[in-house]
């Protein structure tokens, strides 16, 4: 007989692996009219307000500096940003969006606004909250940041 707990964990996993899917495939499906994909979408976005440099920003697409070299490549190539030397470090560059990038940021936020409304439709304030909390601590979890739950988890050989 398989241990309740495993078989909560194992079909939590597969539902969260599911919904990550699902809002991956479904997000690439709305960006690509735009000829972006979400992730270069969000750097869009995050880049916009001006003076971020690609170590800024890899942390909050989730990439490291390999994909963001990648990610930065793809969207020069489509005249959308450039690279420009940083004003207080030679060494460093700052991300710039061009006018044809510029142009493309207001319609992009609304598309991961609608992604969201549509996948968190029917749910409480107070159930967003707490999905919220349940998220940052499975991450948490899983990176090993030191959190309660994540050294918990540790002390006891990974079954709490």
């Amino acid at each position: 007989m398989t241990d309740p707990s495993i078989a909560l964990v194992l079909g939590g996993g597969s539902l969260l692996a599911l919904v990550g899917r699902e809002l991956h495939t479904e997000t690439e499906r709305l960006f690509a009219p735009y000829g972006l994909t979400s992730q270069q979408a969000a750097l869009l976005l995050n880049a916009a307000p001006g003076n971020a440099t690609p170590s800024d920003l890899k942390g909050r697409l989730g990439t490291d500096t390999a994909g963001m070299t990648r990610l930065v490549d793809r969207l020069a190539a489509k005249r959308l940003l450039r690279r420009v030397p940083h004003p207080g470090d030679r060494r460093s560059v700052v991300i710039e969006l061009t006018p044809e990038g510029l142009a493309l940021v207001p319609e992009l936020a609304p598309v991961f606004g609608a992604i969201s409304r549509r996948m968190l439709a029917g749910f409480s304030a107070d159930e967003l909250a707490q999905l919220a909390g349940l998220l940052q601590r499975m991450l948490g979890n899983l990176k090993g940041d030191g959190t309660p739950s994540s050294t918990e988890e540790a002390a006891n050989g990974g079954l709490t």
